[in-house]
């Protein structure tokens, strides 16, 4: 007597059931793991340069502020914030550009020119014109970020801190 063993009609179910299921579950599933582990494959735009403005607008051996919106982002999030960014030459060749946050705690800091100082609002910090302190309580001088000219425009890169 042949054994004739088919698919009989519960197991078509089991695998029509499970076919779907799988389905369904790739078709969710997927996005949600591109979603989630998407922005770690994102290359870093950590080595872009921002433009700050023309090096015309430098005076020579006064600190001039300039204002740049950059916009940072952490996983999937967003965000836009604007920088201040102090920019000083001596000569009309070698620049450095300083942040306007105070290091001791995190006030901006604006130019004195009379007195040829930084002054910063909180506990009087004061720093002098290539942003070293000069009194106070920060705790080292402001940070400076990497700058670059190219065409006439100051650029600025990464933030670095000074040591003492």
């Amino acid at each position: 007597m042949a054994d004739n063993k088919g698919l009989t009609r519960r197991d078509t179910l089991k695998i029509a059931t499970w076919t779907i299921g799988g389905l369904i579950s790739s078709a969710l599933g997927l996005p949600a793991v591109a979603y989630i582990i998407g922005p770690a494959l994102k290359p870093s735009d950590d080595q872009g340069w921002i433009k700050l403005g023309p090096t015309t607008k430098v005076e020579f051996g006064v600190p001039t502020l300039f204002k740049a919106k950059i916009t940072r982002q952490t996983g999937w999030i967003s965000s836009e914030e604007q920088v201040g960014v102090f920019v000083l030459t001596e000569d009309g060749r070698d620049y450095i550009a300083m942040s306007n946050i105070c290091t001791h705690l995190g006030c901006r800091v604006r130019w004195i020119q009379d007195k040829e100082r930084f002054l910063s609002p909180c506990h009087n910090g004061i720093f002098d014109k290539r942003g070293m302190v000069i009194s106070g309580p920060p705790p080292r001088p402001l940070d400076r970020y990497e700058i670059k000219i190219e065409n006439g425009q100051v650029h600025i890169g990464k933030l670095y801190w000074v040591e003492t």
